[in-house]
């Protein structure tokens, strides 16, 4: 049969010839971007924010926030714009560890809920920041109603939606890491914890007791994202012990 023949003579010509390239078995994929590096980004910018924020909530009063704002502006502005810029790398890193994990056989929803959750998370990080500075340029007009409503949605975006993205984030990293056993047990573990908080911290828009969640999933969350980039193997033949 020509087709048999041909297939024949196709193997036949190159086992006679000793320089044609042979195709060889495929190499396993690269694991992606070092994550590492977009993670060190964002906790540094992330601190730094946290270091320069003014120190306005939404339970202070218009007067309050006003007179703050209008006491520190140059604080105030430096904490947005580095809020902004900190969305950046999360974003990065959200997209490498989602690689990753696909990359490690995690074939299931989780990567993309984390994914979904990273891109909520930066986003809410991004509004903020930019709510947050045109709330330090509206100080100057002295309109205290106006500052208030803005610095409370900068909070809203930057709290409540930042903890509800990065849960949805945590979630979708430690949920297969611990299934696959690619980190350590403890450090998957912790990361559902912090989602779980994460999760919970909705209930601050109802309940301003809440609150203090918030700081647990953005600087909790930070660690466990720091420990998952140094722990997440790039291949399977190196696993982690659990």
């Amino acid at each position: 049969m020509p087709a048999d023949t041909d297939s024949g003579t196709e193997h036949r010509t190159t086992g006679d010839n000793p320089g044609a390239r042979r195709p060889g078995p495929r190499r396993p994929g690269r694991g992606g971007p070092p994550l590492p590096l977009p993670i060190a980004a964002y906790a540094g910018l992330t601190i730094a924010a946290a270091v320069t924020y003014p120190g306005v909530m939404p339970t202070d009063d218009a007067p309050t926030v006003l007179a703050t704002l209008q006491a520190s502006p140059v604080q105030a502005t430096v904490s947005a714009v580095l809020l902004v810029a900190a969305s950046a790398p999360l974003a990065v890193w959200t997209a490498a560890a989602t690689h990753r994990l696909q990359g490690l056989g995690a074939r299931v929803a989780g990567p993309v809920i984390g994914l979904v959750g990273g891109i909520l998370a930066a986003g809410s990080l991004a509004v903020s920041g930019l709510v947050a500075w045109t709330a330090s340029m509206a100080a100057s007009l002295g309109d205290p109603a106006l500052v208030r409503a803005l610095s409370t949605m900068s909070f809203a975006f930057g709290g409540v939606g930042f903890a509800l993205g990065s849960a949805l984030l945590l979630a979708g990293v430690a949920v297969p890491s611990l299934i696959l056993r690619l980190v350590p047990r403890w450090l998957a573990i912790a990361g559902i914890v912090v989602a779980a908080v994460g999760a919970a911290s909705v209930l601050s828009l109802a309940v301003p007791m809440l609150f203090p969640l918030l700081p647990v999933v953005r600087f909790g969350g930070l660690l466990i994202l720091i420990g998952l980039s140094v722990a997440l193997p790039l291949s399977r033949r190196a696993p982690t012990t659990a």
